[in-house]
């Protein structure tokens, strides 16, 4: 890049990215005897053989050491009446023990890993690579279980830096 050549502002692109609608998750893992949690929209389908997830997670966020240590991770994909879930696992500086304590879940048979009761879907992961990310790494997992619910309603979706539904 030239010194005439500028890089796009922060704000025009997050403005831009906003454009782009994604499901929200919650994505838990257990470590040092803890649940840890964080909602997510930088959840991707990586490949079907193996089947691989990835989660992007900011590398000073607390869920980061947290899922790295572990080595599992679980996914949850958010309804349209989840949005207070979302919210709360989005507040920056909430306690961390006890943080799932109002949030219905069970653990997932394969890891462990705390999952939220009334999900649309949920994916149980074991990580197989962590590649940087500027200020996130991309956390790459091998699914290790995957359950799709029968009771699958609207999605709860992140577009405009709002959550909105399919309606």
């Amino acid at each position: 890049m030239s010194a005439q050549e500028s890089l796009p502002d922060v704000g025009l692109f997050r403005r831009a990215m906003g454009r782009f609608a994604t499901g929200v998750t919650v994505v838990s893992t257990l470590a040092g005897g803890h649940d840890h949690a964080m909602t997510a929209n930088a959840v991707t389908s990586v490949s079907l053989d193996p089947m691989l997830l990835l989660v992007c997670v900011e590398r000073d966020a607390r869920f980061h050491d947290a899922v790295i240590e572990a080595g599992v991770w679980g996914v949850s994909v958010l309804d349209a009446g989840a949005r207070a879930t979302a919210d709360w696992l989005a507040t920056r500086g909430r306690p961390l023990h006890g943080q799932l304590d109002r949030v219905a879940h069970h653990r997932g048979e394969r890891t462990g890993v705390a999952l939220l009761d009334g999900a649309l879907a949920s994916f149980e992961c074991r990580t197989t690579a962590v590649h940087p990310g500027g200020d996130h790494s991309i956390v790459v997992g091998e699914v290790v279980s995957v359950v799709a619910h029968d009771h699958a309603g609207d999605a709860l979706l992140y577009y405009r830096g709002r959550y909105e539904t399919l309606a």
